[in-house]
């Protein structure tokens, strides 16, 4: 069943006109006829039953028909990513998409290897990935800013998981078991790992909860799945 994320509002009845990248998808990708079933979702409205109402040469056009789900949310977890190489990164969004972060925010740190990325696509990688999980919204992402500037405007109620590579720190799920719920957020580094100044002032942060995620070194990718698998597992929504 094809699942398309739009931005409209959704009511049994409405007629919806997709825009053109959704229009060609359907359309020329998909082969989508009219009378064709799909469902929508807004990340508002729950996900709903669509009809292809018509299929122009440059618009298509659905007819909402009722809803399928009510709208849920995960957990309140943020991811923190440090910028790195394109593919790296877009693998980072992609698996914290499908694992249920809220919310991926880049950061720019002393050893960050990339200084720039392309935000619009990493949010249209989003976008596929909730579609194709069943996700009801889809996480934000936000524009990166330097490590210390966010650190300066953190919400010190919102827990942070530091991964720290120094191995000097409790494994993840201990770290995390136990905790009492509330916001969290997980920080992953640069492939070159945090600086020692980074490390000595994360460490000193009354709101950070360090980490270690094993004896070996991993791939900023690789960190960013296991440290979010790791905290479903103890502390998300796959406990229930």
């Amino acid at each position: 069943m094809i699942r398309l994320f739009i931005k409209d509002d959704l009511s049994a009845g409405a007629e919806l006109a997709l825009d053109e990248g959704q229009s060609r998808y359907l359309g020329a990708v998909m082969r989508a006829e009219a009378g064709d079933e799909l469902r929508v979702f807004n990340g508002r409205d729950g996900e709903w039953r669509a009809l292809v109402a018509q299929v122009g040469k440059r618009t298509v056009t659905l007819q909402i028909i009722d809803p399928a789900r009510p709208q849920t949310e995960g957990p309140d977890l943020d991811l923190v990513a440090a910028l790195v190489k394109r593919a790296p990164l877009e693998t980072i969004v992609e698996k914290a998409t499908e694992l249920g972060v809220r919310r991926i925010r880049l950061a720019i740190t002393e050893r960050t290897n990339a200084d720039h990325t392309r935000v619009d696509r990493l949010r249209a990688i989003a976008t596929e990935a909730a579609e194709q999980t069943g996700r009801l919204d889809v996480p934000e992402v936000v524009e990166p800013v330097k490590l210390e500037k966010l650190i300066a405007g953190w919400d010190d109620g919102r827990r942070l998981l530091f991964c720290d590579e120094a191995g000097d720190a409790k494994p993840v799920l201990q770290a995390v078991q136990g905790a009492p719920e509330r916001p969290w957020a997980v920080l992953i580094g640069p492939e070159g790992g945090f600086s020692p100044r980074e490390r000595e002032v994360l460490r000193s942060l009354p709101f950070a909860t360090p980490a270690s995620l094993g004896p070996r070194i991993l791939r900023a990718d690789t960190a960013a799945i296991a440290a979010l698998t790791l905290w479903q597992a103890a502390a998300g929504d796959w406990r229930s």
